[in-house]
């Protein structure tokens, strides 16, 4: 049998300091949320600082595409929806990177696009607009828009997928895979 115990009433005083611990406990998670959604905003991205005028950042390179299995998944020919835009694919595809793969230099100033990064693994971009090489790494997101020049490497010892969405421009002699 449990033993009687007198519960104590919790003194006007009490209750108050616990409010305001409450509040500032709220108000630090809060800043904490606030500090992760900021700083994954940004992951991914060239920083600030070391972003450069197309063509003055990473340079060109001619290496063709190298341990890449690159699927179209789905795509809707979107001169026969809304927008209509003629000659324009809404794609959806999935890159699967073996570590040292290459995704070759190519440019989106014809094909915005949006890759997530990533499904699994990590992966370098060399950018033609940012000083530096990028590093993504899973659930980022990178936008690749006009003025967009780049290329990706799997430099480490596991593979990677990622997912892209882009507005393909299907017009005569453009490779369907890879750009």
């Amino acid at each position: 049998m449990a033993a009687n115990v007198p519960r104590k009433e919790i003194e006007p005083r009490s209750q108050q300091s616990w409010k305001q611990h409450a509040g500032t406990l709220a108000a630090a998670l809060f800043a904490t949320t606030l500090c992760v959604a900021v700083s994954s905003a940004f992951a991914g991205e060239c920083p600030t600082d070391k972003r450069v005028p197309d063509g003055q950042g990473q340079k060109m390179v001619t290496t063709g595409a190298v341990g890449v299995v690159d699927v179209v998944r789905s795509s809707t020919d979107l001169s026969k929806e809304a927008p209509m835009l003629k000659d324009r694919q809404f794609r959806l595809r999935t890159l699967d990177i073996a570590p040292g793969g290459v995704v070759p230099w190519h440019s989106h100033n014809e094909r915005p696009a949006q890759i997530y990064n990533i499904v699994k693994g990590e992966i370098i971009e060399y950018a033609s607009n940012c000083a530096v090489p990028i590093v993504h790494r899973a659930g980022d997101v990178a936008p690749e828009r006009n003025g967009t020049s780049h290329w990706w490497k799997n430099d480490t010892k596991e593979p990677v997928l990622l997912i892209s969405v882009d507005i393909f421009h299907d017009k005569a002699g453009a490779d369907k895979k890879m750009m």
